[in-house]
């Protein structure tokens, strides 16, 4: 028990450094990711005008009441990282570097994943926060509609979290198995993502139903799920239970279809 203790809290040391170092690194950066957040900044301004506008003019075509659309709208670039989860694997494929990843005394995902979550403190602390206290200047309420919504809704962001490392890791895969350019499967991967996930437009309203279908899809799962239960627009119970179902289904696939594939990684630096 002593042995195993000691060993967690190295490794909790070697995945705290790995994020650090990562932060600190893309601080370093010559400060273009401040540029990128004055950009998106701007992309969150558009949406929500373009949302007044769409729903001022027809107001029974929207499910969702404004105050929650825009909510929903402001919350999803909040947390546009963690629903959209992107690590540097693409990256490691590219540019052939994967082996330094195996090299390292720590488990490839939990390398990944600590390299991610670095990027997303400098992300949080730099325009999240920042975006959430400027809100109410947007006439945008941040806050989630209930206390036990935001209980939930950090239970859900946690799942929506593994869900969108096991796709990672899956897109991963079949960049592997096709032998395709990386940036094609990663350009297709953004696309079923942006296109699923109801990370832009909501699921409710979609038309003809589509949101119903999407919304057992695992890219649902990434962001509608928690959104909807942050604005308390689905019930949280069957979002959750269908999250875990999906983190349950695709991490066994994703590490399988690796552990099949493993010496094509070989031809990617590995």
């Amino acid at each position: 028990m002593r042995g195993a203790a000691s060993w967690t809290r190295l490794e909790a040391r070697r995945l705290a450094k790995t994020a650090a170092m990562q932060a600190t690194g893309h601080l370093g950066d010559g400060g273009m990711f401040l540029f990128d957040y004055a950009l998106r900044a701007l992309r969150v301004v558009v949406l929500l005008s373009i949302w007044r506008i769409v729903v001022s003019a027809n107001p029974e075509a929207s499910t969702m009441p404004l105050a929650a659309l825009l909510t929903y709208a402001l919350v999803a670039e909040v947390f546009s990282q963690q629903l959209a989860v992107k690590t540097e694997l693409s990256d490691s494929f590219w540019q052939g570097t994967l082996v330094n990843n195996f090299l390292r005394p720590i488990g490839v995902v939990r390398q990944f994943a600590a390299q991610a979550s670095g990027r997303w403190a400098v992300d949080f602390v730099f325009f999240s926060v920042p975006l959430l206290l400027v809100a109410p200047l947007l006439g945008v309420d941040p806050l989630p509609a209930s206390p036990a919504a935001a209980a939930l809704f950090v239970a859900s962001l946690m799942l929506a979290v593994a869900v969108g490392l096991a796709v990672e890791f899956l897109f991963g895969a079949v960049t592997l198995i096709s032998d395709q350019p990386v940036w094609l499967i990663d350009w297709l991967r953004s696309a079923l993502t942006g296109f699923f996930s109801g990370a832009v437009v909501p699921l409710v309203l979609l038309p003809w139903g589509l949101g119903d279908v999407f919304a057992w899809l695992p890219f649902a799962s990434m962001a509608w799920a928690p959104l909807a239960i942050y604005t308390d627009s689905a019930e949280a119970l069957p979002l959750l239970a269908l999250q875990l179902a999906w983190a349950l289904t695709l991490w066994p696939l994703a590490l399988a279809l690796w552990h099949f594939n493993r010496e094509k990684v070989v031809s990617y630096g590995g």
